[in-house]
């Protein structure tokens, strides 16, 4: 089947799933929630563009919020990496849990405005702050990601529980990402040339995820686990569900 058969069939799959998320991923009772953000780029990296390119294209990160315990995604966000999408991703997660939360996030700076500003004194929020360095045997010509040499655990607001401030469950959610959608293998000729395209990629992969996968340690869907269905969906459900009801 022609590759552009098969976009044409992407765009209204995400865009279903998308909508089956946003009504059914709601009244979450989670108690640690862990967030991160995914990098790749739209169509020419950000280093490589002009001042007529088009604004969407350059590094598009995916935010992720995880449940620790459940493994569910319960938040996702394909934008820019900087203040205004950490405001509108903190945002769609403020909707979703029914209780307190602990969020745990990386260092990046705006994650504590958007933090104050949408969830106020109601929330215990901590960062991890990772210092980095070259491998020990990078050599001059050396290319590849950093070495954490020590993460240090810092509480922002609230008193979270430090047993929990960590992130390795969403940052193992991230090669989850890499494994399954080819727009973000990374060192390969492989990338997203649409923005909107990547976005409906990303909500198709959720869903699935959420709902359809069983999670190898949990022997159930995350989506199970966290009691927002009974069952494991088959991609026709996914695909066909009604949503704007609660999933059976």
């Amino acid at each position: 089947m022609h590759n552009r058969t098969i976009l044409s069939l992407l765009v209204p799959a995400g865009r279903k799933c998308q909508a089956v998320l946003d009504a059914r991923v709601r009244d979450i009772r989670s108690k640690f929630v862990q967030t991160d953000e995914l990098w790749t780029f739209v169509h020419t990296k950000e280093d490589h563009l002009y001042n007529d390119d088009l604004a969407e294209w350059g590094d598009a990160c995916t935010w992720v919020a995880l449940d620790a315990d459940t493994k569910l995604i319960i938040s996702h966000l394909v934008a820019k990496r900087n203040g205004p999408s950490a405001l509108e991703f903190f945002t769609d997660l403020s909707k979703r849990p029914a209780g307190r939360l602990q969020v745990t996030s990386d260092g990046f700076k705006p994650y504590i405005g958007a933090m104050e500003e949408l969830f106020g004194a109601d929330v215990d929020f901590a960062q991890v702050i990772k210092i980095c360095g070259k491998p020990d045997n990078a050599g001059p010509d050396w290319y590849g990601p950093p070495k954490v040499i020590e993460t240090v655990p810092t509480p922002v607001s609230g008193k979270p529980d430090f047993a929990h401030i960590c992130t390795s469950h969403v940052e193992r959610s991230n090669l989850n990402f890499r494994m399954h959608l080819r727009r973000f293998t990374r060192l390969v000729n492989a990338f997203g040339k649409k923005l909107d395209n990547l976005k409906v990629a990303v909500a198709l992969y959720v869903a699935r995820y959420n709902l359809c996968r069983a999670h190898q340690t949990l022997r159930v869907t995350p989506a199970m686990e966290s009691e927002i269905t009974n069952h494991v969906w088959e991609l026709p459900e996914l695909l066909t569900a009604n949503a704007e009801a609660r999933a059976a």
